[in-house]
């Protein structure tokens, strides 16, 4: 029987593909959520890195678990999010789960110093950006009712139309990413719907995992657009 010789790290403390048991045991040994599969070829591993089998690491959704979700929007794809930072402000990280044709696919990443509100816009900005499509119906949860309101109430778009100022003449938070949200969503049939957080939807309480777990972990990244 041929012994695996590249181990491919999807979810751990430095995802990518080491020639050692080692080496890659260190990135996943003790690290909540870890993903990693051994292989006998690079070739073999590079692919399951481009689509990892999410559905198999412990606390992740499985494909057999998704007839137990509440009644489907009908959308044709729906993006669940979440996000937040440990004190706000502080340490913390988004968490995304897209639901294509009933696959999933989970997407997160933490960041050095930060706000709850630019981590939840930040999600449905990184799940938007993951589509696979621009012409398939979206459906977007979100257990913030800031992000929601100000893409469904057209606040968003009220502020960038005055300059980024709110309708009392201060000046808007968090300018640039409601920027880059009203772009992505320009041009595709996307709803955003709310959600109640921590109320037992699985797919919910998944993202709010993986914000959790990416706010914890190490190899942070700066997110340049906060002015603390």
């Amino acid at each position: 029987m041929a012994r695996n010789k590249f181990y491919a790290v999807a979810n751990g403390r430095k995802p990518g593909i080491y020639s050692s048991w080692p080496e890659a045991e260190a990135q996943v040994k003790g690290y909540g959520g870890a993903k990693y599969k051994g292989f006998v070829s690079r070739r073999e591993a590079e692919a399951w890195m481009d689509d990892p089998r999410w559905g198999e690491s412990k606390g992740m959704i499985k494909k057999r678990e998704i007839h137990k979700l509440p009644a489907s929007s009908g959308a044709s794809i729906e993006i669940y999010t979440d996000g937040g930072a440990i004190n706000n402000p502080g340490p913390g990280g988004y968490g995304v789960v897209l639901l294509v044709n009933g696959e999933l696919r989970e997407l997160s990443e933490g960041y050095q110093h930060t706000t709850n509100n630019r981590m939840e816009l930040m999600a449905c900005i990184k799940g938007i950006e993951a589509l696979p499509s621009s012409s398939e119906k979206v459906a977007l949860f979100s257990d913030s009712q800031y992000v929601v309101n100000g893409i469904s109430k057209g606040w968003a778009k009220a502020w960038r139309k005055r300059n980024w100022l709110k309708s009392d003449g201060n000046p808007a938070v968090n300018a640039d990413l409601w920027a880059r949200l009203l772009d992505l969503t320009e041009g595709i049939d996307i709803v955003f719907n709310w959600v109640k957080g921590h109320a037992g939807h699985p797919l919910n309480e998944r993202c709010d995992q993986l914000a959790v777990q990416s706010a914890k972990g190490e190899n942070l990244v700066v997110d340049s657009g906060y002015k603390g």
